[in-house]
């Protein structure tokens, strides 16, 4: 079976790409799998920061590798937390302390409060690919005014999409991978590596 390392050691994300690429063959595995570290994000876009892991995974590894740069802009907030999503609250925060973060920066504001999922996907072939497969996607919708449900990961609880009363939290797997910035940019990926040969087996949909 096919081996591709995931520059992240995020279990949701790997969640995610474990279910949409086990159906063409794929093995997806994480990157501290191979005890590769985290690499410092220097990059000042979803894609610079993208680039910069996928090829820190490949170089490695020895492997082909995908990085995932996402995150949430809101627009009340110039766009922010942005590319540094993961870190709002700080270097060693986790998902509720930035969800709250959030929360107590958007406090004094009323709906309408739209934001965006932003989603980034690069495929390296190997760590010194010169033309790597770059898909973006992104996904819209409001800003909550409270958490809601215990499903995904991250800003889930407290994104709504739009033409949805449900959070992101309380979608199924399902149902999320056919809406979410991560599922649409995986669609236009796995289409990009079918026509370029990558899969080597499996049951293509």
């Amino acid at each position: 079976m096919q081996q591709i390392v995931l520059a992240s050691g995020n279990k949701g994300k790997l969640a995610e790409f474990e279910q949409m690429l086990s159906a063409y063959g794929v093995t997806v595995l994480p990157q501290n799998h191979f005890n590769v570290g985290e690499v410092a994000e220097t990059g000042t876009t979803f894609v610079e920061n993208a680039i910069i892991k996928a090829r820190h995974a490949a170089q490695i590894t020895g492997l082909a590798a995908i990085a995932d740069d996402s995150g949430l802009e809101v627009d009340l907030l110039q766009g922010a937390p942005g590319i540094y999503s993961a870190r709002y609250a700080g270097d060693k925060a986790n998902d509720q302390d930035n969800v709250l973060k959030l929360l107590d920066a958007l406090k004094d504001y009323p709906a309408p409060r739209s934001a965006r999922f932003q989603c980034v996907l690069v495929y390296m072939r190997h760590g010194a690919d010169p033309s790597p497969l770059i898909c973006q996607a992104s996904w819209e919708g409001q800003i909550a005014f409270e958490q809601r449900g215990t499903h995904g990961h991250g800003y889930d609880p407290i994104f709504i999409p739009e033409h949805q009363k449900l959070s992101a939290a309380e979608l199924s797997s399902d149902e999320k991978n056919a809406l979410s910035h991560r599922g649409k940019a995986l669609a236009q990926l796995l289409a990009m590596m079918q026509a370029k040969g990558v899969f080597t087996g499996g049951n293509s949909q």
